[in-house]
């Protein structure tokens, strides 16, 4: 994991992405990884409320947020950092906690279908792709997205940047995220304009923290 990331990570992440400012970049983070065009985009604010009331065990979530896509399908994204053990019971958990917010959401917006992406800096399992898209649903159920649980578990000890002349935007995430390359991180800071301002979002962090 990028070091920047790596003291409380989950809490660092939401306080930036807490922030009208960061829309954006949450955009082109879940845009690289579901390879979907968002429209619309806004954070709930149920993890920042929660975040009190939860112990340090439950408290994995960085952020919360609905979409709409330019097809007009509406989703809630949620996105976390996971490590420790019993990763399948968090996996669950998050994903519950982000789904049934939808039932206290204060404007009662209608119940739609929620997605996780949840990333791992450990192996998962033996499973050579670092992206893997799990499904959950009932044996004999019609395919009906509302009814589907959807989960993405990126694994980031198995990415390698080098040798990758041009890189996807889902590479160019990996490569900041995994932070195991210094000169890599430089080029894709350079070629993806949201990930540097992330970046400069995290160093400011750190330069505030240290003035305290």
């Amino acid at each position: 994991m990028n070091p920047k990331l790596v003291s409380k990570r989950n809490y660092v992440l939401r306080k930036i992405f807490h922030s009208p400012n960061s829309l954006s970049i949450i955009q082109d983070l879940i845009e690289s990884f579901l390879a979907i065009q968002i429209q619309e985009i806004q954070v709930n604010p149920y993890l920042s409320k929660q975040a009190k009331h939860l112990p340090s065990e439950e408290n994995f979530g960085i952020v919360d947020v609905r979409i709409q896509t330019k097809d007009k399908q509406e989703k809630n994204i949620g996105i976390q950092i996971l490590e420790g053990k019993y990763i399948t019971t968090k996996l669950l958990m998050y994903y519950a906690q982000i789904h049934c917010y939808q039932l206290e959401h204060p404007t009662n917006q209608k119940i739609v279908k929620t997605i996780t992406l949840n990333f791992m800096d450990e192996n998962y399992d033996n499973e050579y792709r670092y992206h893997q898209k799990l499904i959950l649903r009932r044996e004999k159920e019609q395919e009906i997205p509302e009814e589907e649980m959807e989960f993405h578990v990126i694994e980031l000890p198995k990415f390698q940047s080098i040798g990758l002349e041009r890189m996807t935007r889902k590479e160019e995430w990996m490569t900041y995220l995994k932070g195991e390359n210094e000169e890599e991180i430089k080029r894709v800071k350079k070629t993806n304009d949201k990930i540097r301002q992330l970046d400069q979002l995290v160093d400011e962090y750190w330069r505030k923290e240290k003035m305290k």
